[in-house]
């Protein structure tokens, strides 16, 4: 057993990031400015794509992304069960309501196959979430949603740099929002990225990341700024701190190293863990590349005498760290209660949510960490196999 705990995730912060972050600490500007507009130049650059605006959170981009196709009360968006309460939150904050859709039992992704039920004269988007990093269906909601005039917003939390078909995530129609949480691929501590072709939809968002203002803090203070501005919209405080892009840009420079180290672990899992007849590995659709934002075990409960709950509590006292994505949504109280969501309805979210466990993947992981992962859950199984 280690004798050293071994977090579910560590974020790997070089002293190239250390140094940036210095710099911009010197240089007496640390809120929006320069650093941030590199940021989002790079970052569009990488993409693929003509806007990329920098802002606070995934969630805030999610809400940026709703006003930005002027979503209303009354209207319903398309979500899916499996995932975090952000996705569905942010179409609260508008009056609107989320429609819930189940996922596929192999991949835990939104069920395309199901979103076309759901739809009613009241839908106005579907917010398919990349989950673990892994894109979903995009050419079959593209295409759902063109036959039925929606707009797609891509909860790409999980996915950088996740690819479809050859193609980097980000780069689809309408709206993409990604998150640099702490235990995301790229880390800013906080933070997040809003892509788009939509010029229209982009100026609309940049002002609305910041208060409405007609000018942001950079334009205003800078050099050549003006003190004058107008509020042109009632907007919220959503910008990005040069502090936190002063390690996206950093980042953004490791992110195809950062990938490479991650992928290499889930091969390792995936190849021991084919091994093991009380463990299922998520299945991988071969024509997309997977950010491995997260490694998600099932358990084979049938061939198990202990539950998911008690696995996990196994691998904490063998001091590998663990997490649970998702608690479905209808398994929450608020969500269950509000929209009167039925176990029924959501019948294979119910089922994976008792058998899956995130498992530690993260760049700085020795090969020792990854195999005393793999030798606790190996012991673990045999020790309570059926």
């Amino acid at each position: 057993m280690r004798n050293k705990f071994l977090p579910f995730h560590k974020a790997s912060i070089g002293s190239e990031e250390i140094k940036e972050v210095v710099r911009v600490l010197k240089s007496g500007w640390i809120t929006t400015g320069p650093k941030t507009k590199e940021f989002e130049k790079k970052f569009a650059e990488f993409i693929g794509v003509r806007y990329a605006i920098a802002v606070n959170s995934c969630t805030s981009a999610l809400h940026l992304a709703l006003a930005a196709i002027d979503l209303k009360r009354g209207d319903e968006v398309i979500v899916p069960i499996m995932t975090f309460t952000a996705t569905a939150e942010v179409v609260v904050y508008f009056g609107a309501k989320p429609v819930f859709v189940d996922c596929e039992q192999n991949t835990l992704l939104i069920d395309a196959k199901k979103i076309e039920e759901k739809i009613t004269k009241k839908t106005k988007a579907i917010i398919p979430v990349h989950y673990g990093g892994q894109p979903c269906d995009v050419d079959e909601i593209l295409k759902i949603a063109k036959k039925h005039k929606l707009k797609v917003i891509w909860d790409s939390a999980h996915s950088l740099p996740a690819k479809y078909k050859g193609k980097l995530i980000g780069n689809f129609p309408d709206i993409t929002c990604f998150s640099f949480y702490a235990t995301k691929t790229l880390c800013t501590g906080e933070g997040g990225m809003i892509t788009t072709n939509n010029k229209i939809y982009a100026d609309k968002m940049k002002v609305l990341s910041l208060h409405g203002m007609s000018k942001d803090a950079w334009n205003r203070y800078g050099e050549k700024g003006s003190w004058h501005y107008q509020i042109i919209a009632p907007g919220f405080k959503y910008n990005m701190t040069d502090i936190a892009a002063s390690i996206g840009v950093w980042q953004l420079i490791k992110i195809n190293l950062l990938h490479k180290k991650r992928k290499k672990i889930a091969e390792i899992y995936n190849k021991e863990f084919e091994k093991i007849k009380e463990i299922e590995c998520l299945k991988q659709k071969h024509d997309r590349n997977n950010a491995w934002h997260l490694y998600v075990i099932k358990l084979n409960l049938d061939k198990l005498k202990i539950s998911r709950d008690k696995f996990i509590k196994e691998l904490n006292k063998k001091n590998i760290g663990t997490s649970v994505h998702y608690i479905p949504l209808h398994m929450h109280r608020y969500w269950k209660n509000t929209f009167n969501l039925k176990i029924k309805n959501f019948p294979i979210a119910t089922d994976v949510y008792q058998r899956i466990i995130s498992l530690p993947i993260f760049p700085d992981m020795t090969r020792q960490d990854i195999k005393d992962v793999i030798e606790a859950i190996r012991n673990i199984c045999k020790k309570y196999e059926k």
